[in-house]
């Protein structure tokens, strides 16, 4: 009996091991902005959130833990779920700066849940659940994406517009060349969909991309009106 208790003893804690090691073994943080009229000008459309149609401007994806080599960890703490009443002040800011455009229409719950769980939970050794929601919008207002592009001209018009000139367009505002992400609409025209920014572990800076995203684009993209 005590031989069973001590293997089953043994394996509990090479478990928990194994999961702490996982959570805090990251090297940088993908923050990843997308244009609302890219992701609703496709086949598979959109739905405003219930608090209404958001701002024409960049909205937060996630802030997704990653590995150098491309891979990256996962849902790295079952027993951290999501409570909506720890950032309850910080609810209007992500409305606003975080919405989600999926269907049915929400209140966004569903979306701030799915990125916790999925990348919050293997960053919990550098961000607990609050910090992690707030450092993202702390990075959306750093990088102010689109005040950047507008500064180069570029302008949410439905026009096209050098695939190079949007990267550079940004890494004058923010000292980094980003990934770009583009969809196809159904036109079949290439848009600007999102934005990677690399970020330190910290959450807080801006860093050189370790490894840029393998996303394709055209040379030249359209940036949609929404």
């Amino acid at each position: 009996m005590k031989l069973q208790f001590s293997i089953f003893t043994k394996l509990l804690i090479i478990q928990y091991l194994s999961i702490l090691c996982v959570s805090q073994d990251f090297d940088f943080f993908y923050f990843v902005q997308q244009w609302p009229g890219s992701y609703c000008d496709t086949k598979q459309s959109c739905c405003y959130p219930k608090s209404g149609k958001p701002a024409a401007d960049f909205g937060i994806h996630g802030l997704w833990p990653e590995y150098k080599d491309g891979s990256y960890p996962s849902n790295c703490d079952p027993d951290s779920v999501f409570e909506k009443s720890q950032i309850s002040d910080l609810i209007s800011d992500l409305r606003q700066n975080w919405p989600t455009l999926s269907c049915p229409s929400n209140d966004g719950t569903k979306f701030w849940t799915h990125e916790w769980v999925k990348h919050g939970t293997c960053a919990e050794s550098e961000l607990d659940q609050r910090e992690y929601f707030e450092a993202a919008l702390k990075l959306k207002e750093k990088a102010n994406l689109l005040q950047a592009l507008k500064n180069a001209g570029i302008k949410p018009d439905d026009g096209f517009y050098e695939l190079e000139s949007i990267k550079a367009a940004i890494k004058e505002a923010t000292g980094f060349t980003p990934g770009i992400e583009c969809n196809v609409d159904l036109e079949h025209n290439s848009q600007l969909y999102q934005i990677y920014m690399c970020v330190d572990t910290s959450a807080s800076e801006f860093i050189q991309c370790p490894k840029q995203p393998k996303k394709k684009c055209a040379s030249t993209v359209q940036f949609p009106r929404f």
